[in-house]
């Protein structure tokens, strides 16, 4: 049973900032939204780019040179460009939560039970938020607490998944019990039972290993897209001096300093 019920938690809430490959600090806060991007420092703006090519800073609209114009659109297009990225590689953790779920308690309850159908609503429910929320067209903050102040991707991420599956057992132990028991009646061989149960925790967990390979995979690259980003920022403060002293973002990339 635990073997099962840890297979279906092979998300990629790690993945999601590549943590194997580098370590995103935010330094400040980012507001996204259709009219364009604003950083803050101790929770008040320090500068924003404006319709994606406009800087202003304290309120005051810069002048550019050509190479200081083509630097702030490119930043300004990479946080945009990374934004769906790490949209869609929550989503597609839920939806393998999803299905993990489902293969478990089908092989438990058997196809249509009530508890795989109370956890796809739940972890349903989750991925609406997720595409909901996590829209730059409509707005969206994230600081170093996490997004819209909250912690709703990482550790906290997967902390729900968690929490949502540790419910529905709770609600549904009368069941699965009653299932177990009847598996192993049916069996009559205890030690056949547990065999077949680690027999196939271990293929859902294969399977489950394999699609989240691939998600990691993806995760790597927004790893390489922030980096992009952190790079340009850099090459923002050498050429514009009204932004010399100001860092949002920070990455550590394989032990080696900031990038």
């Amino acid at each position: 049973m635990k073997t099962l019920l840890a297979s279906t938690l092979i998300l990629t809430s790690t993945s999601l900032y590549a943590h194997d490959s580098c370590d995103v600090e935010l330094e400040g806060g980012i507001k996204i939204d259709s009219s364009g991007i604003e950083f803050m420092q101790d929770k008040k703006p320090v500068y924003s780019i404006l319709e994606d090519n406009r800087l202003v800073v304290d309120g005051k609209n810069i002048e550019l040179n050509a190479s200081q114009q083509s630097l702030v659109t490119e930043y300004a297009a990479s946080i945009r460009a990374v934004v769906p990225e790490v949209k869609s590689i929550a989503i597609e953790g839920i939806d393998l939560a999803v299905e993990g779920v489902n293969m478990a308690f089908n092989e438990l309850l058997g196809p249509g039970n009530d508890v795989g159908a109370d956890l796809t609503r739940e972890l349903t429910a989750l991925r609406e938020q997720v595409q909901t929320r996590f829209d730059a067209d409509k707005g969206f903050y994230v600081d170093e607490h996490g997004f819209a102040g909250e912690e709703f991707f990482g550790e906290e991420f997967e902390q729900r998944i968690e929490s949502v599956v540790e419910k529905a057992m709770r609600d549904s132990m009368g069941s699965l019990l009653i299932a177990v028991g009847q598996q192993m009646l049916f069996s009559g061989d205890t030690g056949a039972f547990e065999t077949k149960m680690e027999n196939f925790g271990n293929k859902i967990e294969n399977e489950m290993e394999a699609r989240g390979a691939e998600l990691e995979s993806k995760g790597e690259q927004i790893c390489l897209s922030v980096v992009e980003i952190d790079t340009l920022e850099e090459q923002l403060k050498a050429q514009i001096s009204e932004l010399e002293n100001i860092n949002i973002l920070k990455v550590k990339s394989h032990g080696s300093n900031k990038i």
